[in-house]
């Protein structure tokens, strides 16, 4: 149903800004298609790659690596796997409902897409290029520390 609401809604909003401002609107819409073009293979990559992980891997021993039983261990399996993985946030919160789906815990899914989103050990050298090494290393240490609490409020508001 939220699907639906959100599509009306961008299409509505689409046809106002066509009649507002059509060259406007054509002009967004190629920005949108080259932007979705530049997108789409890193998520088609990673769909491909959870759909592969998922068949090989059971539910079981998912839930065992990061479901809710596996408690701390999960949870810093989670934020270190999170923390060198590099993909785009809408693409981290899918991969987050398919393992969801597939037995993992709620603290560890939070862990792992906190770390996804804020730690970045893949692009701290281009990080610390422009806010320097110590900076950068500080911020991405307190997002790590930040996502262990992150990972124990989503464990106790959900579970």
């Amino acid at each position: 149903m939220t699907g639906i609401i959100l599509y009306s809604l961008a299409i509505i909003l689409l046809i106002i800004s066509a009649i507002k401002d059509r060259k406007k609107t054509k002009l967004a819409l190629k920005k949108a298609w080259y932007s979705f073009e530049g997108i789409m293979p890193q998520f088609l990559a990673v769909i491909c790659i959870m759909g592969i992980t998922l068949s090989i891997v059971t539910p079981e021993t998912m839930s065992k690596i990061c479901g809710r039983e596996s408690g701390l261990f999960g949870v810093i399996i989670s934020t270190f796997l999170g923390a060198i993985t590099l993909m785009p946030t809408f693409v981290a919160f899918s991969t987050a409902n398919i393992l969801l789906k597939n037995g993992a815990g709620y603290a560890q899914i939070a862990a792992m897409v906190s770390t996804l989103t804020l730690v970045g050990i893949v692009t701290f050298p281009l990080e610390s290029k422009y806010i320097g090494k110590k900076a950068a290393f500080l911020r991405n240490f307190l997002a790590f520390l930040f996502s262990f609490v992150v990972a124990y409020v989503f464990g106790k508001v959900m579970e």
